[in-house]
């Protein structure tokens, strides 16, 4: 057998001659291809300069395949068909076995990323492929296999279970004088680090005081930072006192790289859910990653 790959004609043509073949029309195999008549004319011409013969004889209604042509046809609609069936089977494998999941840049830094090592480890088979994007909603969701909202847990068209609740409290470095701050006004004498949420839900200094009854009347300096990942990365360089998230600071507080103002603890009501579409059948690798999570962040709490 000639494994030379030099002596195959270009196999994208072959694609064109087997759609004409089958449907004994140019007008036809364009309209099954999604393309023009006359591109499909321009591969199979190419096609048979590059054999030296002619695969069709013109007929008045269509075209008919000469003899060479039909042994070509005859070798060439089996091959791709089996290579049809083996890349949708290949596909299905690859699909049944990857996850995706969106959910926020913080939630993705803080949460996900030092779980799915420990995921990988225990399902090497499965990929999970994590989306970020801080214009989350319910719609962006139901386009993934997963994804990790917070709110109140109802959502149109989603299936939700809690991961969990939203606990809020300032965070600074260990080196910051903090023992003394006992009243919001105290707190605002400090450097504060504020995280600007046009465009995007995120509670901020502005909301989270107004859960106390306070104005963000601050007299100390103010940093301002676009993602919640920059705030505590700022807290942890000793740059200001940041609003912590339990679930993002909670491994920063455990190693010492931050200290909590915990008699500040702001329990907001809400919380973070897994979703999923409610008329999605889950793959065995989404119900493997969905019992899992949970578990893991059962674990933790």
């Amino acid at each position: 057998m000639d494994r030379n790959t030099k002596s195959l004609p270009p196999v994208g043509p072959l694609v064109f001659f087997e759609a004409v073949a089958r449907t004994g029309s140019f007008t036809q195999a364009a309209q099954e291809l999604f393309i023009t008549q006359s591109a499909v004319s321009k591969q199979v011409k190419k096609l048979e300069e590059n054999l030296g013969f002619p695969l069709f004889t013109r007929k008045h209604r269509g075209v008919v395949l000469t003899d060479p042509g039909r042994a070509l046809y005859e070798g060439v609609q089996p091959a791709l068909e089996s290579f049809r069936e083996t890349v949708q089977r290949v596909r299905k494998w690859y699909d049944q076995n990857t996850i995706s999941v969106v959910c926020t840049h913080a939630v993705a830094h803080y949460y996900l990323f030092p779980r799915l090592a420990h995921f990988q480890q225990q399902f090497p088979d499965v990929i999970v492929n994590v989306v970020a994007t801080n214009q989350l909603s319910a719609s962006l969701c139901l386009e993934h296999d997963f994804g990790i909202l917070y709110g109140a847990g109802k959502w149109p068209g989603l299936s939700t279970v809690k991961l969990f609740d939203e606990i809020v409290y300032p965070i600074c470095s260990p080196g910051f004088a903090v023992d003394q701050i006992e009243t919001f006004d105290e707190l605002q004498k400090q450097s504060l680090i504020q995280i600007d949420n046009e465009g995007w839900d995120v509670m901020n200094w502005n909301d989270w005081l107004s859960r106390f009854g306070q104005q963000f009347k601050p007299t100390g300096k103010v940093i301002t930072y676009n993602q919640v990942t920059l705030a505590l990365n700022a807290a942890e360089r000793g740059l200001g006192i940041a609003l912590g998230w339990e679930f993002m600071a909670r491994e920063m507080i455990e190693k010492g790289a931050v200290k909590p103002l915990s008699q500040f603890e702001l329990r907001t009501g809400f919380s973070d859910f897994l979703v999923h579409s409610n008329k999605a059948k889950l793959s065995n690798a989404c119900k493997t990653f969905e019992a899992w999570l949970l578990q893991s962040t059962a674990d933790d709490q």
